[in-house]
């Protein structure tokens, strides 16, 4: 007897009789999962390939990304541009504080020659001297461009995008602040500019920024990409 039972194999408890089922059950399970989720990524890449074919876009990786790493890129991207803004307006305040100081009424300093110099002026128009009779409306379009600035910061996931941006949003800072609390009055002020070079308009940090900017959205715009990220062929 003991013999045959030794041959049929029959199980010491019955738990190790049910052990089995329950494994082969798990592993159903886990593998019903798995098939579900790559549907999804099927259905996910399919309509990126269709999106790109129907519009001539070439999607970015960010956009290629679960929903979940989008998000923390996004903030990523806003937090470069904040960065860089800050470390434009903090360059621009401090030499301008300089200059009221130590170089205002004061001869010019030669850096190069006559080539370069730092000549302490006051400014009510735009960058570089244009403008001198409408300062108000300058000083409009300054805080506009920073709405404008902070509102596309939402939508922003391109880190090429969010540094340009974080020069133009310094930038108009620094010259926006001159316009608020210089004389003669609010929104009336005139801002310090100090780089002369030779045979140009005197300007500042602050427009230097804005330039830098402006020309980075210039260069992305003609190779096509857009600030979230999306690149165009065409």
């Amino acid at each position: 007897m003991a013999e045959a039972e030794r041959i049929i194999g029959t199980p010491d408890t019955p738990e190790a009789a049910g052990a089995e089922p329950e494994q082969s059950a798990s592993g159903s399970g886990a593998a019903a999962g798995q098939d579900e989720q790559g549907e999804r990524a099927s259905k996910d890449e399919q309509a990126l390939s269709e999106r790109t074919a129907s519009s001539g876009e070439t999607v970015s990786p960010d956009e290629q990304a679960s929903p979940d790493e989008q998000p923390s890129k996004g903030k990523r991207k806003i937090l470069v541009l904040f960065v860089v803004a800050v470390l434009a307006y903090a360059l621009d305040l401090v030499s301008k504080m300089i200059v009221v100081a130590k170089l205002e009424h004061h001869e010019p300093i030669e850096i190069i020659g006559d080539w370069l110099q730092f000549n302490a002026i006051r400014n009510a128009g735009a960058a570089f001297g244009i403008g001198e009779a409408f300062t108000v409306i300058f000083t409009c379009i300054a805080a506009a461009v920073i709405v404008v600035i902070a509102r596309l910061a939402r939508k922003l996931y391109s880190m090429p995008w969010a540094i340009a941006l974080g020069m133009l949003l310094g930038g108009a800072l620094g010259n926006l602040t001159d316009r608020i609390f210089r004389a003669p009055g609010v929104f009336e002020g005139a801002v310090v500019d100090f780089i002369a070079p030779k045979g140009f308009a005197v300007f500042n940090l602050a427009d230097s920024a804005i330039v830098c900017g402006g020309f980075l959205i210039v260069i992305l715009s003609f190779r096509g990409l857009d600030p979230d990220g999306t690149v165009h062929k065409d």
